[in-house]
């Protein structure tokens, strides 16, 4: 993946954006006299919050990065001598710089196939199957599935019940990536409970959807919750003044304007998409686009201002945020179709 800078038409990625004024609001709000560390009422409101929204009760810690988020929540399922069933291409193997081996004390990602980068059931079992029994080999402790996946595509709820199934049979735990689950549930146009399916715990996206250095992780399970308490502790992502991204989190989620701005991400991607037609690897199921285009056709569209990344898989990458300009998503439809 090559890194080009940033320009004026920006579709780099949805960390790129800029933090919307009501979290900037919610943060000056926030600043005030009140309890350190996750004492603070803020946090404190999150479990309700997130128990209303996904209409079971539920345990919510905070942290201010997805890669912490995720390996927080694998380290209460998978022992050190276990693993974890992902897909290669998912985000904890190929994006966090081995953080789950060290949050997890060694323990292994177990690699699956599936096609946009998603899993399915027959994709596990075929890693399952190759396990034998016994101490002399790594066990599958966990499943870990990404919504929406790397390439951007959703897990639809009949999707997300038969691996549940699948994880239950096999006692395995069942980790969500939800760096974009916002963008999935919002064009899944389903309840966020069903976005989620049966899973055990959700690393539940708000930096890449409006927020400065927030997610909020999730755990229907209030045991692994306080697990992950203790690890958060130790691992140095227990914020002192943890009410400023308790306060971001809230923002999004208390009025909905999480699945407010997802929706306007993912319409400015289906906006580029008309214009990218048979190009596009998949068609767009989130914010997500990746496009067919010979290196003079980057460069065209890199000297007319837009930037975005090239794809290890020889596509390039197209990302919109909240903050996409109708004019820019417009623009680069046009760019591509022209070319």
């Amino acid at each position: 993946m090559a890194f080009r800078m940033a320009s004026s038409r920006q579709f780099l990625s949805d960390n790129a954006a800029r933090v919307h004024p009501r979290v900037w609001q919610a943060m000056r709000d926030a600043d005030g006299p009140d309890l350190p560390y996750d004492g603070d009422a803020l946090s404190k409101r999150l479990d309700v919050v997130f128990s209303d929204l996904f209409g079971r009760p539920c345990a919510v810690i905070w942290a201010s990065t997805g890669t912490a988020a995720n390996c927080l929540a694998l380290a209460t399922m998978v022992e050190p001598h276990g693993g974890v069933v992902c897909h290669r291409e998912s985000h904890i193997e190929s994006d966090e710089c081995g953080a789950p081996g060290f949050y997890l004390h060694g323990a292994k990602l177990l690699l699956a196939d599936g096609s946009g980068a998603k899993l399915d059931v027959g994709g596990i079992e075929a890693v399952l199957a190759g396990i034998t029994r016994g101490i002399h080999q790594v066990q599958a402790h966990a499943v870990s599935i990404t919504q929406a996946s790397e390439y951007g595509l959703a897990y639809a709820p009949d999707e997300l019940v038969a691996i549940g199934a699948l994880a239950r049979a096999h006692g395995l735990g069942l980790h969500m990536d939800g760096a974009r689950f916002a963008n999935a549930a919002a064009w899944l146009g389903c309840s966020a409970a069903e976005a989620a399916g049966p899973v055990d715990a959700l690393s539940f996206g708000c930096t890449k959807n409006g927020a400065m250095d927030a997610e909020a992780l999730l755990f229907f399970d209030e045991g692994k919750a306080d697990l992950a308490r203790w690890r958060r502790k130790r691992a140095g992502h227990l914020h002192s003044k943890g009410r400023f991204v308790a306060a971001q989190i809230l923002a999004l989620v208390e009025h909905g304007l999480w699945l407010e701005l997802a929706g306007q991400a993912n319409a400015a991607a289906a906006e580029i998409a008309g214009g990218a037609g048979g190009r596009l690897l998949f068609a767009p199921q989130s914010n997500e686009l990746f496009v067919r285009l010979t290196p003079a056709e980057r460069a065209t569209l890199r000297g007319q201002g837009f930037a975005f990344y090239d794809w290890d898989d020889g596509t390039a990458r197209f990302v919109c945020s909240w903050d996409t300009r109708q004019e820019d998503a417009l623009a680069l439809a046009r760019a591509i179709a022209a070319i």
